[in-house]
């Protein structure tokens, strides 16, 4: 199963950028996105970023993942998601 994970682009250089999400960082391609600009919120699979979403449904997005990490058991463990302007 794969899964696609909501991320903040935090840089851009050409077809490259860094994407962050609960301060883990990640080398993302954007060039499968039309205008990436850094501030976007896109959808990250496989190292590409591959579809821009609105800050609101990033974050019901991750709300839904801390969702799920709260109903798993202690040894599934996932990173909590952070809302914006948060540190």
């Amino acid at each position: 199963m794969c899964l696609a994970v909501p991320m903040k682009l935090i840089s851009i250089e050409g077809d490259s950028g860094v994407a962050e999400q609960s301060g883990v960082t990640l080398p993302v391609n954007v060039m499968l996105i039309d205008n990436p600009q850094v501030g976007d919120y896109v959808i990250i699979h496989a190292g590409f970023a591959i579809q821009k979403m609105s800050e609101a449904e990033a974050l019901e997005t991750l709300g839904i993942f801390q969702e799920i990490n709260q109903a798993l058991p202690p040894e599934a463990d996932l990173p909590q998601a952070r809302h914006a302007g948060e540190q």
